[in-house]
C-alpha cells in the first residue's frame, strides 16, 4: 500500500497543486510582550520582511477590576502609541513574544482582541536553560489561552526562523 505522502507526491496529484504564489500576502503583527523579548523583536525588525508590522507593549496590563483604555499600552518601534484594534483589524496573524519568567499580563488583553476579530495567534516563548521549570511555565499558562500554537525557542535564531515559516 502506498504511504500517503508518496500519493500526494504522485504525477496523478499533480493536477491538483497550485504553482502560483499566493496572490495575497499576509498581514501580521508582531507584539513584544515585556522588554527583554522587546530587544529581540527590535532586532528582527531590522531585517527584510513582508507584511510585518513589529510593536511593542509601553506597560503591564491593569488589573482585571481596573478601568483600562486601550490606547497608551502599545506602540510601534519608534514608540508612537497605537490602539490594539487598529492593528489587528486587517491581520491574518499575531505572533506573541515573551521571555520566559517575565510579567507578561498583556497576553489576556491582546489574545481577547484577536478572539473578538478573529485573528490567529501564536506564542513564541524565549528560554535559556537557566530558567527554572516553574518560571517556563507559568510563561506557557499565561500564553496558552490565548494562542493557537505556542512554541519555546531556546534561541533568538529560532523566532526568525519561524516568521519565515509563518510566511512574515
Amino acid at each position: 500500500m502506498q504511504s500517503e505522502s508518496a500519493r500526494a507526491a504522485s504525477a496523478a496529484e499533480a493536477r491538483f497543486r497550485i504553482d502560483a504564489p499566493n496572490s495575497q500576502p499576509r498581514s501580521i503583527k508582531v507584539i513584544a510582550l515585556d522588554r527583554p523579548s522587546e530587544a529581540i523583536v527590535k532586532r528582527l525588525a531590522t531585517s527584510v520582511w513582508g507584511n510585518t508590522s513589529f510593536l511593542t507593549t509601553l506597560a503591564s496590563a491593569p488589573p482585571r477590576d481596573a478601568p483600562f483604555s486601550m490606547r497608551g499600552w502599545l506602540a510601534d518601534l519608534a514608540g508612537h502609541t497605537k490602539i490594539l484594534v487598529d492593528e489587528i483589524e486587517h491581520a491574518d496573524l499575531v505572533v506573541m513574544i515573551a521571555t520566559a519568567g517575565e510579567s507578561i499580563e498583556s497576553t489576556s488583553i491582546i489574545g481577547e482582541a484577536c478572539s473578538l476579530k478573529r485573528v490567529m495567534t501564536t506564542g513564541l516563548v524565549v528560554t535559556a536553560p537557566s530558567v527554572p521549570a516553574a518560571e517556563l511555565s507559568r510563561s506557557l499558562a499565561q500564553l496558552r489561552p490565548w494562542a493557537l500554537m505556542l512554541v519555546v525557542a531556546s534561541a533568538e535564531d529560532y523566532i526568525a526562523d519561524m516568521l519565515m515559516a509563518l510566511r512574515a
